[in-house]
């Protein structure tokens, strides 16, 4: 009884390779952003939702100034230049009718210092996502192409924060 069945052997041996090799290949879970700033001011675009994400997501790492301090109080300073939602038809049906849409949306923004010093260039980050359409279920789809907005938004705020991450000095 003392000894293991060889398929036991052959399950163990398997989890301890693959175990090995993520950890060979540099595989890591993606923590929260480290930023070489600890505070930030953020211009956002009228109207726009992703500069109030960003307020949020970095509330707990970095001090985010609030839009009555001057902006010399900051590190850096984020511009939110444009953010755009767009919808197009991208397929219809025989009859004309819509049957697929394609949502977007794009955002342009840039990191400075407060004296006007560019660390990161005027950049553009685009999500698109593709949703059917049906209109006997327009209310149902209206939700879904919220979620889906939703999601693009998450989206662009995580690669924006990787991005500020990536920003190694701050003069």
């Amino acid at each position: 009884m003392g000894t293991m069945p060889s398929l036991s052997r052959r399950k163990l041996f398997s989890a301890l390779l693959a175990s090995g090799v993520l950890a060979g290949c540099g595989f890591q879970l993606r923590g929260s952003q480290s930023f070489v700033f600890s505070s930030i001011a953020i211009n956002p675009h009228p109207g726009g939702a992703i500069a109030q994400e960003l307020r949020r997501s970095m509330g707990a790492t970095v001090r985010v100034l609030q839009a009555s301090e001057p902006l010399s109080q900051a590190q850096v300073v984020l511009d939110v230049l444009a953010e755009q939602r767009e919808k197009t038809v991208v397929g219809v049906n025989s009859s004309g009718q819509v049957r697929e849409l394609q949502l977007r949306i794009r955002v342009k923004f840039r990191l400075n210092t407060p004296q006007g010093q560019e660390l990161i260039p005027e950049d553009e980050i685009l999500q698109q996502r593709d949703i059917s359409y049906n209109e006997s279920a327009a209310l149902a789809k209206e939700a879904e192409e919220a979620l889906l907005y939703q999601d693009m938004q998450t989206d662009i705020v995580r690669q924006i924060l990787r991005r500020l991450a990536s920003v190694k000095q701050v003069s």
